[in-house]
């Protein structure tokens, strides 16, 4: 689940062009529900796992405290592609849902539960650590369902389920996926609970960058300062740049302002990913330009699919290759009901909550169709907090090199 709370200002920067520091627009910080960091799972009887929980940490208290208000859960609820995609989803996979036991990791009000007990599960555990969970309790009594929905107020490595369950369902993803590490908390109750050959739902995501051009973002921010009701107020221009770039930024763009074709950083299946793998991302990108603009920046997003437990085996159908095909046609299309469902935040895609997450330059730089950007990328769990993420980014072009440090918190 997202969540929308200022956190304190930070990132750091180093540029060939010079630079400095700033804040970004983070009025959407996604507080996402329980994490699981350094707790190994011990096989016992039943076939379940018991996890040695790590400790809560004042991040975790804090971070479960923001998801006590409900604006954060109104906002990802009226989100309709989120939102009616996973009723689709679970819709598309009630013969895997129908009559079975599903947990439901990161609940919050607990509409996904809903769905799936109205999809006929036997038995479906709610559980969320935040005290939005006492809220889910009220909701599934109001709709008369305490018989089929228990809802566990706690964090997934702490509360106690006494059997394998069939599915898992959550809606997980953070802003550029991995932010705020809530697929750790989906990789926990994957490992404590699903029985062989079980679903879960969303069963696989690909994180997608490109470089982007944004005249218009610069000229907002910065070139406004230039003249100001006819006063020269360009001393301001450094903090502007500051101000407005340093840290990433949570915004809309649209498939115009993507310079080339998308590449894939990350490729996550959940039926076999490991918490250690979340740590950090690394990788290598080489673009072309499809036109002569101003770049501007990088630009982050993310497809998940819906696939069923018997595709667990099969090629993934969202793009596989680092480098894809142009921005439009990136990943396979859903076109007949048989096919994968796919819930995409890209750029050219119906917009959601989590919309496309910019890395923006100080300086742009002027490319030229054809021209290559090459360089690479890492992403890292913040040793402040694992749910913040650092942004490394070394880029070049046209002969000359950059780098970028950046904080998405």
């Amino acid at each position: 689940m997202e969540g929308r709370s200022r956190s304190p200002t930070g990132g750091s920067y180093s540029n060939g062009d010079g630079g400095g520091g700033g804040t970004t627009q983070r009025d959407h910080f996604r507080s996402r529900k329980s994490y699981q960091r350094g707790g190994r799972p011990r096989r016992v009887s039943g076939g379940q796992y018991e996890i040695e929980a790590p400790p809560c940490t004042d991040y975790d208290k804090a971070y479960f405290q923001s998801y006590s208000h409900v604006g954060i859960h109104e906002e990802m609820i009226k989100d309709r592609v989120r939102t009616e995609t996973y009723k689709t989803a679970i819709l598309q996979h009630q013969s895997h849902i129908e009559g079975k036991v599903v947990v439901d990791v990161g609940c919050g009000t607990g509409i996904l539960s809903i769905f799936c007990a109205q999809a006929g599960a036997k038995r479906v555990y709610a559980v969320d650590a935040s005290e939005i969970a006492l809220q889910a309790m009220e909701v599934v009594k109001a709709n008369n369902l305490s018989d089929k929905i228990i809802v566990l107020h706690g964090r997934v490595e702490d509360v106690q389920i006494d059997e394998e369950v069939d599915v898992i369902i959550s809606e997980w993803m953070g802003y550029m996926l991995l932010y705020e590490s809530m697929l750790g908390s989906v990789i926990v109750a994957r490992d404590r609970w699903l029985r062989p050959g079980g679903l879960i739902l969303p069963s696989n995501a690909v994180l997608y960058m490109a470089p982007v051009t944004h005249p218009d973002r610069y000229a907002e921010s910065i070139d406004f300062w230039r003249n100001v009701y006819g006063i020269d107020m360009s001393p301001i221009l450094p903090l502007a740049k500051q101000c407005a770039f340093e840290e990433p930024s949570v915004e809309t763009i649209s498939g115009e302002n993507v310079l080339t074709w998308p590449h894939v950083v990350k490729h996550v299946d959940c039926y076999t990913i490991t918490i250690k793998e979340l740590e950090s991302v690394t990788t290598s990108f080489k673009f072309q330009s499809m036109m002569r603009a101003p770049f501007n920046g990088f630009a982050f997003w993310f497809d998940v699919e819906f696939s069923g437990p018997a595709n667990n085996d099969a090629p993934f159908s969202l793009e596989e290759s680092t480098q894809t095909k142009p921005s439009g046609s990136h990943r396979r299309k859903r076109t007949n009901p048989d096919e994968a469902l796919v819930l995409s935040t890209a750029p050219e895609d119906p917009p959601t909550h989590w919309q496309q997450t910019m890395v923006y330059f100080y300086e742009p730089i002027d490319i030229e169709q054809d021209q290559v950007i090459d360089g690479s990328v890492t992403l890292t769990q913040s040793k402040e907090n694992a749910r913040f993420m650092n942004i490394h980014l070394e880029y070049a072009s046209g002969g000359r090199s950059f780098v970028k440090e950046c904080v998405l918190r």
